[in-house]
Formats: C-alpha cells, sequence, structure tokens
C-alpha cells in the first residue's frame, strides 16, 4: 500500500496533467472554429466544380482526345494511396484510424495482386504503417512548419504526384483523410482523384444544355490538373477541422479522467491518513496505561 507521501505526489502529478489537458481542449477548441470554417466555407466550391467537371466529363469521357487525367492508362495495375495525416499526436483515434482504412485497402489490393505504392503527406500516418508497409513507400510531404494550410501547399502535392503520374507511375490514385460531421464524428474517407471521378455530377444537372468553346476536350484538359488539386485542399481542410475536433474530445475525456483519478487518490489518501491517525493514538493510548 502506497506510503502518504507517495499518494500526495502522485495526486499532485495528476493535478498538474489536469491542466495540461485542459489548456490543449482550449486551445483546440479555438482552433477548431477556425478550421470549421475554413472546411465549411470551401465545400460549397468544391461541391460546384465537381459538378461542372462532371458535365463537362460526361460529355468528353467517351472521346478518343479525352484527357488521360479523365480517362486512365487503360488499366489499374499500379495504386497509389495517399494517406493524409496530422503532424501531432494527443487527438484520439483521428490519425489511427484513418492509416487503418489505408492499410485495408493496399491488403486488399495485394490480395488482388495489384502493385501499391503509399505516399503520405504528415508523418503520423507514416509513422503508424511504416512498420507494416515500410518497403511500398515512395514519398512523405512534411507540414510541420506549416501554420496555415493553404491552396498552395495542395498544389504542391499535387503536383507531385501529377509528375509520377505522367512519368507512369502510377494507374490510380486514391487519396485517405477524415471528413469533419461535428466535434464528436469524424468520418474516415478514401476518394479517388485520378482518373478523375466526380460524383456529385449524378445530382448536378438541371437540363439545361451547355455549348461549350473551346471543346470540351481543352477545357478538361487545363481543368483536370486544378481539379487534382483542389480535391487534395479540400481533404487537408477537412483533416484541419477533423483533427482539432478529435483533440478537443479527446482532451474534454483526459480531463474528466483526471478529475475522477483525483477524486479517487484523494479518498485513498484520507482513508490512509486516517489509518495512521489511529495507529498513532492507539500507541498512546497503550503506552500510557502501560505506566
Amino acid at each position: 500500500m502506497p506510503n502518504l507521501k507517495d499518494l500526495k505526489n502522485r495526486i499532485e502529478s495528476v493535478k498538474n496533467t489536469r491542466k495540461i489537458t485542459k489548456a490543449m481542449q482550449m486551445v483546440a477548441a479555438a482552433k477548431l472554429r477556425r478550421a470549421q470554417e475554413a472546411a465549411e466555407q470551401s465545400r460549397p466550391y468544391t461541391e460546384r466544380f465537381n459538378a461542372v467537371m462532371g458535365g463537362l466529363a460526361a460529355s468528353a469521357g467517351g472521346s478518343e482526345s479525352a484527357p488521360k487525367l479523365l480517362i486512365g492508362t487503360g488499366k489499374d495495375n499500379v495504386h497509389l494511396l495517399v494517406i493524409m495525416t496530422a503532424e501531432r499526436g494527443l487527438c484520439g483515434g483521428f490519425n489511427s484510424n484513418i492509416a487503418k482504412l489505408g492499410r485495408a485497402r493496399a491488403q486488399e489490393l495485394q490480395a488482388q495482386g495489384k502493385t501499391v505504392k503509399i505516399f503520405t503527406v504528415g508523418k503520423k500516418g507514416r509513422d503508424s504503417i511504416k512498420r507494416d508497409l515500410g518497403e511500398f513507400f515512395i514519398g512523405h510531404v512534411d507540414l510541420t512548419d506549416v501554420k496555415k494550410v493553404g491552396y498552395d501547399d495542395a498544389q504542391k502535392i499535387a503536383s507531385d504526384l501529377l509528375t509520377r503520374f505522367d512519368d507512369e507511375g502510377f494507374d490510380v490514385c486514391t487519396i485517405f483523410y477524415s471528413k469533419f460531421v461535428n466535434v464528436v464524428t469524424q468520418i474516415p474517407t478514401a476518394q479517388q482523384i485520378i482518373p478523375a471521378s466526380f460524383e456529385a455530377a449524378e445530382d448536378a444537372g438541371d437540363g439545361t444544355l451547355y455549348d461549350y468553346e473551346p471543346s470540351e476536350e481543352a477545357i478538361l484538359a487545363d481543368l483536370l490538373p486544378r481539379g487534382v488539386a483542389t480535391q487534395i485542399f479540400a481533404a487537408l481542410l477537412e483533416n484541419g477541422a477533423s483533427e482539432q475536433g478529435s483533440r478537443m474530445s479527446a482532451m474534454d475525456n483526459a480531463t474528466r479522467n483526471a478529475g475522477d483519478m483525483i477524486d479517487k487518490l484523494t479518498i485513498q489518501y484520507n482513508r490512509s491518513r486516517q489509518a495512521v491517525i489511529t495507529n498513532e493514538l492507539i500507541e498512546i493510548i497503550s503506552g500510557a496505561e502501560a505506566l
């Protein structure tokens, strides 16, 4: 049974930990507000962009002159998985859930006889799956020094991926990130970006016919690379909001758990102290009676 000094030191240690987790919760709450606004403000543009691109793709998809980014290489033997996580931990299951989804997809593709390549954004994802799939790593982007993710950051990642695609480094590219819903709900998501896939195109049409100048193929050739960067940027923003939401929830739980532990340790300390005092009184009374 621990003595009074050990219990007192442990109580002080847990109190200090609770101060840290409470401070991290408040910081995450402040950052979440900005990150959530950025993610939500990007959604209308991304959805409308995908709707326009979907309409163009539907018109030009069957053409022999359609861009390679739209129709692909004609095969799907080599898959590039872009796993996008955070640079820091202490955010609950945010990083591990994305890594788990990416790992499961890699194992599924390997079972089908496909070649898998992995490109990571954020060191936590890299560290998480490096033990199992380190041999498949081909690239990494470190955003540790980036205080606020911007479109330029997404464009650099997109340029790297497009260069690899032009060099026939892969046939299909899928990004993995966490879609923000609310503070307690973030959904790990897999989205194919090469060849281009536009889900919003199904319900975007209103029956209006458009005549494009220049041709659909020429417009797509110019817009598809921007589309890749736009999808990556939207994923980074969703990740940013999801990370802060998950961290806020995790630190809130940690603060509550620390409070519960302090209460239990305090009760144990008081009981131990009472037992020590009782023993001392018994010894005094016994000594007095012996005299």
